[in-house]
């Protein structure tokens, strides 16, 4: 908001203030409660095409965040996050649309093709220049991937890595999260995708990859045989998922209600114990 509309806002906001204030708390808290409410209405939302709900993600979109590389069926943990969100704006299935958006070009500065997008994007202070994001809808640690022949397989803390060449996707909280905890000193091998870090590590060119953990659950189940997850490990300070919207969309506030009305009626922890637990036991790192 430019500093010309604040001023012009200014008066009519302080005269609703004293008006309020006149009639009570009771009465305050009541009619701001129904703003809010009138604001978040379906027929008011500031959407990117007018009747729908557009929804972006990347392509391949893998499990077990999407199944079948379809986030339209609502299945997975984000497909699922995605149309409970949609749900609470007062969208049903058929109205919401998927669009493909790659990851790094979702948090680029510039105008989007979404109202929002939902693709393990973690909050950080430098993506937030360029967009909005939502309240955390997840917190992931990073899992690291090995051979289960390897020596690193038996780990017992983050030094062991430090020889090993480690494989990671451009733009991740994961590269961080290895610069910063594990500190190898071999040069990290940097891939544009995840299925380019996958292919590395098939052909023997990295030691070990590291990735957000419920992706290290999928690619050792169902990617990657003979390999295990070393360990798990915090990426500095923490890795939270949120939804991305454009920089300063108003519908943000909209999405942050409807996020929390899934949390207080336990939905985003159903939604969390359905599609991203594990019965395998992984050793914490440090």
């Amino acid at each position: 908001m430019s500093k010309k509309s604040l001023l012009v806002t200014a008066v009519p906001t302080l005269a609703v203030s004293v008006a309020l204030a006149a009639s009570g708390p009771t009465t305050v808290a009541a009619q701001a409660a129904s703003t809010a409410s009138a604001s978040c209405a379906t027929s008011k939302l500031p959407l990117h095409t007018r009747g729908q709900l557009t929804v972006a993600t990347d392509s391949p979109a893998y499990p077990p965040y999407f199944e079948g590389n379809k986030p339209s069926n609502g299945k997975g943990f984000e497909s699922s996050v995605a149309y409970a969100v949609a749900k609470q704006l007062g969208f049903g299935p058929s109205k919401v649309k998927w669009v493909v958006e790659p990851f790094d070009n979702s948090y680029a500065p510039g105008p989007k093709s979404f109202d929002f997008d939902i693709n393990e994007i973690s909050i950080t202070a430098a993506r937030a220049k360029a967009v909005s994001f939502s309240t955390p809808y997840y917190t992931n640690p990073q899992g690291i991937i090995v051979a289960k022949s390897s020596p690193l397989a038996h780990a017992r803390s983050l030094k062991a890595f430090r020889d090993a060449t480690i494989g990671v996707q451009v733009g991740t909280t994961s590269l961080a999260a290895v610069q910063q905890k594990i500190k190898p000193s071999k040069q990290i091998q940097v891939y544009n995708t995840s299925a380019d870090v996958v292919e590395a590590f098939k052909i023997h060119h990295v030691d070990a990859i590291v990735t957000d953990y419920a992706t290290a659950l999928y690619l050792t189940s169902a990617e990657l045989s003979k390999t295990t997850i070393a360990g798990q490990f915090t990426a500095p300070g923490g890795d939270n998922w949120g939804l991305l919207l454009k920089k300063g969309s108003a519908l943000t506030p909209c999405v942050d209600r409807a996020l929390a009305t899934l949390r207080s009626n336990g939905t985003l922890t159903r939604l969390t114990k359905r599609w991203m637990s594990s019965k395998v036991a992984v050793p914490v790192l440090k």
